[in-house]
């Protein structure tokens, strides 16, 4: 299979800088641009089966991007990784108050550990988990993806067998990113398009 991986256009949380995590906030203006460009760049890809997070920021990335889809999937398993205590707060304000833990997800995300947050371990597991179901259901078929810049990344990481103390390393998972990765029926995976950026520049 094919699977197309596409993360959410900018939200006002993303123009705020504040943490969103599983928290929900709403496209902005140009986020609403950036999906409907993204669709206009893929109106001639025909996708056997689209799916989503079910957060509200996909959900509203899904409808200006692929605005005739019918039967989405919006699945609780792609949702972003879960910041807990976090998620609300402005990035600056973290980086005051828990400087270890801040430091620790941007330099060191394997060492992340927050209390009543998800780690970047779990993240990774339920991402490659996610996409091993939906590829079991759609061997031979190209599919749609709307989810999270680091869910998204997690599963690229496993991928690539990049381990979690690299996670950030470019590319950069930008708004509406486009990613694709083909899958074999034995469930081997191969990177053929990193955030917009063809596979020779992505690893």
């Amino acid at each position: 299979m094919q699977l197309h991986l596409i993360r959410h256009g900018q939200t006002n949380w993303n123009e705020e800088r504040r943490i969103q995590g599983q928290s929900d906030s709403v496209l902005t203006e140009l986020g609403i641009r950036q999906a409907q460009a993204l669709g206009e760049r893929l109106r001639a890809i025909d996708y056997a089966a689209h799916y989503s997070s079910s957060s509200v920021r996909t959900r509203q990335t899904t409808e200006h991007a692929f605005p005739s889809a019918t039967g989405v999937r919006f699945l609780d398993e792609l949702r972003e990784i879960y910041l807990g205590p976090w998620e609300g707060s402005l990035y600056a304000d973290i980086a005051e108050s828990d400087p270890q833990s801040y430091s620790h997800f941007w330099e060191q995300p394997h060492l992340f550990a927050v209390q009543g947050a998800e780690s970047f371990h779990d993240l990774q597991r339920r991402a490659v988990a996610a996409v091993a179901a939906i590829a079991a259901e759609h061997a031979g078929e190209r599919v749609a993806l709307v989810s999270h810049g680091a869910l998204i990344k997690s599963y690229l990481c496993h991928v690539e067998g990049r381990p979690l103390d690299r996670f950030w390393e470019p590319p950069t998972m930008h708004n509406c990113s486009h990613s694709i990765v083909e899958i074999t029926a034995d469930g081997d995976a191969k990177i053929v398009q990193y955030a917009d950026e063809p596979v020779g520049l992505a690893q």
